[in-house]
């Protein structure tokens, strides 16, 4: 990863930053049917992204000078995504519909465990 021309090398996987819940980057292998593979929910994702945090839109200046701060400013809005907003097709969190979690988190729950 280049960053003002120095490069920086990230190990990979990286852990992201709440204690009780690390993800690690990994390849899935398979035989997929090509006729259900679609980019659609990524594609979607990643505009929810861009429109929710200024730092990936274009032509800004509220960018990340250290890429530990991009990678805070992703894990708060991910973790605020999963367990804090109510979504309206869901009428509940995404982590209440898997299960996860059995209420509303609030913002103390989630900087807790930093």
């Amino acid at each position: 990863m280049i960053i003002y021309n120095r490069i920086k090398k990230i190990d990979w996987p990286v852990p992201l930053f709440f204690d009780s819940l690390f993800f690690e980057q990994k390849a899935i292998k398979g035989n997929p049917d090509y006729r259900h593979v679609s980019t659609s929910f990524v594609e979607r994702q990643n505009l929810t992204m861009r429109m929710h945090m200024r730092r990936f839109t274009r032509l800004t200046n509220a960018f990340s000078k250290k890429v530990e701060n991009l990678r805070a400013a992703v894990a708060l809005h991910f973790a605020h995504y999963n367990f804090v907003r109510i979504h309206s097709s869901l009428r509940v969190t995404p982590a209440m519909a898997a299960g996860v979690t059995d209420h509303v988190w609030g913002i103390e729950e989630i900087l807790k465990p930093m």
